[in-house]
C-alpha cells in the first residue's frame, strides 16, 4: 500500500508539473497584454515597459517559468510587495493581492458549496437508486429511472437561473443565494447555500440514482449473491449486505472523480449564483488575463482532483476485499 501511495503522489507531482507548463505556454500564446488591463487610461509605451518590468513579462518564458517553481517550492523575498512564503504563486495583475491568500480565502465558499451539494446528492441519488434495484420492474423502479434520465439532461445554467426566478425573485421564498461565514450565523450559512444545493443536487443525483440501480442489479447476479440467497439468508441481508458493498465499487469511483472537481470549483453553479468561491476566481483570473491567479486556481484545482483519486483508488481494497493494491 505505501510503495503504491508513493508511487500515485510522485506521478501526480508530474501531471501538476506539466499542467503548469502548459498553463504557461497557453498565456503566452494569448494576444492578449495583461500591462494594457493595469495601465489605465493614461497608458503609453513607457508604462507598460515599466509594468513588463514590475511583473517580470520583460524576461524570457523559460526564465519566468523557472522563477516561478522556484518560488512555488521555496517562496520568495523579492516581490515589492512584500515576502511571499512558500507555496508562493506570487501577486495578483489584478488585485496586487497574494495569490495563495486569496485562494485560501475563497476556498469556504466552494468547500461549504461541495460538502452540502455532495449530501444532498448521495443522500437523494443512492436512496432512489437502491430503492428502484430493490422494487425491479414496478412503478417505483420505472418512474426513478424516467426521472432520472429526465433530469441528468438538464444542465445547470438551465435550472439555476429558472431557480432564481421561481424561488426569489417571484414566489420570495427564499433570499438569494450568497455565502455566509458558518461560525458567525449557521442559520444564514445554510439559507444562502440551499437553493444553490438544490440545484447542484438535482443533476448529480440523478445521475447517482442510474449509476447505483445498474450496480445493485449487476451484483445481485453475482454467483455469491445467489450461493447467499440459496442457504436461506433474507432478502433484505443479501441486498445490503453482499450486493451493497460490492456496488460501492462504481459509485466511489466517480464520487471521488466529482467531489475532487467540485473541490477545485463549481465553475458554472459558483457564476450563476454569484457565489464567490474558487470558480468564479477561476473565470476572473482568465478575463483579466491574471497568470498568477490562473496558476493558483488550475493547480490547486488539479490537486484536489488527483488527491481523490488516490484516495479512491486506495479505498478500493478496503470496500472489497478481492482488489490488492500492487
Amino acid at each position: 500500500m505505501l510503495r503504491f501511495l508513493v508511487r500515485r503522489t510522485l506521478s501526480a507531482i508530474v501531471i501538476l508539473f506539466l499542467l503548469s507548463m502548459v498553463t504557461y505556454l497557453l498565456f503566452f500564446g494569448v494576444p492578449r497584454d495583461p500591462a494594457l488591463l493595469m495601465c489605465g487610461k493614461t497608458c503609453n509605451p513607457t508604462a507598460i515597459a515599466n509594468i513588463h518590468h514590475v511583473l517580470g513579462l520583460d524576461k524570457s518564458i523559460p526564465e519566468q517559468y523557472g522563477i516561478f517553481l522556484h518560488n512555488l517550492v521555496l517562496g520568495s523575498n523579492q516581490f515589492d510587495q512584500g515576502p511571499c512564503p512558500a507555496p508562493c504563486f506570487g501577486y495578483s495583475y489584478h488585485t496586487n493581492d497574494l495569490v495563495w491568500q486569496t485562494l485560501l480565502d475563497r476556498l469556504p465558499t466552494t468547500i461549504s458549496l461541495t460538502l452540502g451539494g455532495a449530501f444532498f446528492f448521495l443522500l437523494i441519488g443512492l436512496g432512489t437508486g437502491l430503492a428502484a434495484a430493490w422494487k425491479r420492474g414496478t412503478l417505483i423502479d420505472k418512474t426513478a429511472t424516467a426521472g432520472a434520465m429526465v433530469l441528468s439532461s438538464m444542465q445547470i445554467y438551465f435550472l439555476g437561473p429558472l431557480a432564481l426566478a421561481v424561488l426569489v425573485y417571484q414566489t420570495h421564498w427564499f433570499d438569494k443565494p450568497a455565502y455566509n461565514n458558518f461560525t458567525d450565523d449557521p442559520v444564514s450559512w445554510f439559507g444562502g447555500l440551499i437553493i444553490p444545493w438544490v440545484v447542484l443536487s438535482t443533476i448529480f443525483a440523478a445521475q447517482y440514482t442510474r449509476m447505483a440501480r445498474s450496480a445493485m442489479i449487476e451484483q445481485l447476479q453475482e454467483e455469491h449473491v445467489r450461493t447467499a440467497r440459496a442457504k436461506g439468508m433474507s432478502r433484505r441481508y443479501v441486498f445490503f449486505r453482499y450486493a451493497g458493498r460490492g456496488s460501492l465499487i462504481p459509485i466511489v469511483t466517480i464520487f471521488g472523480i466529482d467531489l475532487g472537481a467540485l473541490l477545485g470549483g463549481a465553475i458554472i453553479t459558483e457564476v450563476t449564483f454569484s457565489l464567490p468561491g474558487l470558480g468564479q476566481l477561476a473565470v476572473q483570473s482568465v478575463f483579466f488575463s491574471d497568470l498568477p491567479l490562473l496558476l493558483g486556481v488550475m493547480l490547486f484545482s488539479a490537486s484536489m482532483i488527483l488527491l481523490f483519486n488516490i484516495i479512491v483508488d486506495a479505498a478500493y481494497a478496503f470496500i472489497d476485499p478481492r482488489i490488492r493494491l500492487a
